[in-house]
């Protein structure tokens, strides 16, 4: 194995647990934990590290990068990767590194989370009672998922775990992907259509669980949305920028959706930074202004976003889907393999 120098890895965006657990697994090598993302605004005065380690919330673009020029490894401890400059890594020969599979059937769960709440107006009775102390069944009316049709936009780890769990609550499936797998609908019993289109006019609820990327980006949008079954639930528990959040507001607000389940917003960010502001007790309040960078935020998505939130047929999670215990485990167990993977690579080399 390669001698690992003092701060030769960092890990950023850390709980005292993740700190706990780290410090154990690795303790071979020198590190340093932050409390803090890592982004352009928020640097860290350290800059020998030759590994770092970010979770969702830093944006590791070219200026962190840059900031950092020993780095031979980002371990992302994460599926997506959307927040590193993937380009900049390439032209640097830094590789990147993350956690392909972990909460397949965590995220799955909280899909579902997000369609009970809907479909049985949970939040909406918990906060009458809490609120009002009012035990009214007025306007509690739900829905059965029994027979109802769930579309399932991406069939990959996590979008099979909910076909299997939407097969429990005795629904009909149909799915898109752009690689179909014949195999898994015959075992699983649900069916592919041909178009994206097809699903959405057919699906009584349609939930979304691909990768961001160029050609997803606000896949679901003005053009298509009201293609969409009038009355439909619209779940997303991917990454925010898959829906454009302007087609989706509107939807919403005419009616022609019945309600939306999101564990992701687009721009999620800048309104996580803006609240930060006014209620974070882990900066200072002027380092949170500081970083706050409106030129970059798009501040209409950012007041859309504020109306989404307070809408009564609209629940959203703090981007919580991932994060249960054993999800957690297995990303941290992840993380300390691709790194010792990564180093021990190195000592051959």
């Amino acid at each position: 194995m390669i001698k690992i120098s003092k701060s030769k890895i960092a890990f950023f965006e850390t709980s005292s647990e993740e700190k706990e657990y780290f410090q154990k697994a690795l303790q071979e090598y020198h590190v340093t934990f932050f409390v803090q993302k890592i982004d352009k605004v928020h640097l860290s005065e350290q800059n020998d590290f030759e590994i770092i380690s970010p979770f969702v919330g830093s944006r590791v673009d070219k200026d962190v990068i840059a900031h950092f020029p020993k780095l031979k490894l980002i371990v992302a401890r994460s599926t997506g990767v959307d927040h590193i400059d993937a380009k900049e890594c390439e032209k640097r020969g830094i590789k990147i590194a993350n956690v392909p599979v972990y909460g397949d059937n965590t995220v799955a769960e909280h899909t579902f989370a997000l369609i009970l709440n809907l479909s049985r107006k949970i939040f909406k009775a918990f906060d009458q009672i809490k609120e009002t102390g009012s035990f009214s069944l007025k306007g509690m009316q739900g829905i059965d998922l029994k027979n109802k049709t769930l579309g399932v936009i991406g069939t990959g780890n996590i979008g099979r775990c909910v076909i299997r769990i939407a097969k429990g609550f005795q629904m009909k499936v149909l799915a898109f992907d752009v690689c179909p797998n014949k195999t898994l609908a015959k075992e699983l019993n649900f069916q592919y259509t041909e178009t994206m289109e097809e699903l959405l006019a057919r699906s009584d609820i349609v939930t979304l669980h691909i990768p961001l990327l160029p050609q997803t980006h606000h896949l679901i949008n003005k053009d298509n949305i009201y293609k969409i079954k009038k009355g439909a639930l619209l779940i997303n528990t991917s990454r925010g920028g898959i829906i454009e959040t302007e087609a989706l507001l509107k939807a919403l607000k005419d009616n022609h959706l019945a309600g939306t389940g999101l564990d992701v917003l687009e721009g999620e960010e800048a309104i996580k930074e803006e609240l930060e502001i006014f209620t974070s007790d882990k900066y200072e309040v002027y380092d949170l202004v500081e970083g706050y960078d409106t030129k970059e935020a798009d501040l209409k998505v950012l007041i859309q976003n504020r109306i989404l939130v307070n809408m009564e047929n609209v629940v959203i999670t703090p981007h919580n889907a991932f994060n249960s215990k054993e999800a957690l485990r297995r990303i941290w167990d992840t993380t300390i393999e691709n790194i010792k993977s990564f180093t021990k690579e190195k000592s051959h080399c």
